[in-house]
C-alpha cells in the first residue's frame, strides 16, 4: 500500500531545511509519496527536492503560520498557509495523512475546522507513544489538545487509546490507567474521581489509577489524563532525559579513566538515548478528527521529521481512523444538554 502524506514544509523551528531533510530520508526508505507543502522557491532551493521529484510533489502555499501565532488568527487569517493547504489535501482525498512540526494550537484548530471531529467524539486528543517497561511502549493521552477536560472526554480518550494500542501493537485487551496522585480510587481531584467511576463502569480493561512513577513501569498500556497535566508530564520527561545524558557526559569528561569507561559503555548508552529521545517517536497523533494528523515537536530536526512521517504512514496502514470511529460508537456521549452542547 503506497501512502501519500502531506508535509508542512514551513512548520517548525528549523523549517524548511530540516523538514526537507527528514522528508528525503522518508521517501528514500519508506513506501510513501510526499506532498511537500510550502513556498516553492524555498523548497526547490533545498538539495535533493528536485532529484526526488518522482516521490516528492511540491504544493504551493504562500503563507506561513508562525510558531507563536494565535491559533484562531492563524487559521482564520491565513487560509493559504502551508498548514491549512496541507489539511485541505487530506480533506479532498489527495493525501492520506498530514504531518506538521508547526504551531500545535493552530494545527489542532485547523484540523477541527477542515476535517471535523469523528462523530460521537466530543474532543480530539493528542496521543504520544512513551517508553514502557524494558522494551515495550505505552500510550499517553491527552498531551496538549485540551487543557480543561470533563470526565466524558477522558472516557473517550481511553476508548480511542485502547483501540489504537490493540490495532497497532496487537494487544488483545490493553490495560487502561488513569493518571492520579495515588493508586486508590479515592485519590485525585473531582475530574479524576468521576472519570475513575466511569472507567470502572466501562467495558475497558481498566486497571485503576496510576501515578507518574508508573508511566515507565509497564503498569498500563494506555494512560489517560487531561491535556494540561499530560503536556507537563511529557515535557518534564523530555527535560529529565536531557539532564540525565548531560550529567553522564559531564561525569565521563572528569577523569581519564571515566572517559575510558564512557567509551566502553557508549554502544549501550546510545541505545538508551534512542529509547528516551522524543525524535525516535516522531510526534503525537491527533485522535478524534476525521483524518490522520501527526503533530511533531516544534524543535524537530530531520530524524524527528522522518519518524513523524513514518508514524503517519503506519497510522494509515493500520486503519487508525477506523479504530477511532469504532471507539466513538463504544463510548457514546451521555444523554442530556451538556453532551448535546459538546457534540454541536
Amino acid at each position: 500500500m503506497n501512502v501519500r502524506i502531506a508535509v508542512d514544509a514551513m512548520g517548525g523551528d528549523f523549517a524548511p531545511a530540516e523538514v526537507v531533510a527528514g522528508t528525503l530520508m522518508a521517501v528514500r526508505s519508506l513506501a510513501i509519496e510526499v506532498l511537500l507543502v510550502g513556498r516553492p522557491e524555498a523548497l526547490r532551493a533545498e538539495p535533493g527536492v528536485t532529484s526526488e521529484s518522482r516521490r516528492i510533489t511540491v504544493v504551493e502555499a504562500p503563507e506561513v503560520v508562525a510558531m507563536d501565532e494565535h491559533p484562531t488568527d492563524a487559521v482564520r487569517g491565513k487560509p493559504d498557509s502551508s498548514m491549512m493547504v496541507g489539511l485541505r489535501l487530506v480533506k479532498e482525498g489527495r493525501a492520506d495523512a498530514f504531518v506538521t512540526c508547526g504551531n500545535t494550537g493552530a494545527a489542532m484548530a485547523g484540523a477541527l475546522l477542515t476535517l471535523g471531529r469523528v462523530r460521537g467524539i466530543a474532543r480530539p486528543a493528542l496521543a504520544t507513544v512513551v517508553p514502557n517497561g524494558q522494551a515495550g511502549v505505552g500510550l499517553l493521552l491527552d498531551v496538549g489538545a485540551n487543557a480543561d477536560c470533563r470526565p466524558l472526554h477522558l472516557l473517550q480518550f481511553a476508548h480511542m487509546g485502547s483501540g489504537y494500542m490493540a490495532r497497532t501493537f496487537g494487544i488483545a485487551r490493553p490495560r487502561v490507567g488513569l493518571l492520579s496522585i495515588g493508586e486508590e480510587d479515592s485519590k485525585g481531584n473531582a475530574l479524576v474521581l468521576e472519570t475513575n467511576r466511569l472507567l470502572r463502569q466501562s467495558r475497558l480493561n481498566f486497571v485503576g489509577n496510576v501515578e507518574g512513577k508508573d508511566l515507565t513501569r509497564d503498569v498500563a498500556d494506555v494512560v489517560v489524563t487531561d491535556g494540561f497535566t499530560g503536556n507537563v508530564v511529557l515535557k518534564t520527561a523530555e527535560g529529565m532525559a536531557d539532564l540525565l545524558f548531560n550529567e553522564l557526559r559531564r561525569v565521563f569528561e572528569l577523569r581519564p579513566w571515566n572517559r575510558i569507561a564512557g567509551l566502553l559503555l557508549m554502544p549501550e548508552l546510545r541505545k538508551v538515548k534512542r529509547r528516551l529521545d522524543y525524535a525516535e517517536y516522531g510526534g503525537a497523533l491527533l485522535l478524534g478528527v476525521e483524518g490522520v494528523v501527526v503533530i511533531g515537536h516544534g524543535r524537530s530536526k530531520a530524524r524527528a521529521v522522518f519518524n513523524a512521517i513514518r508514524a503517519a504512514g503506519e497510522a494509515v496502514r493500520n486503519g487508525v481512523l477506523a479504530v477511532v470511529r469504532e471507539a466513538a460508537s463504544e463510548a457514546p456521549a451521555r444523554p442530556g444538554r451538556d453532551a448535546e452542547a459538546e457534540e454541536s
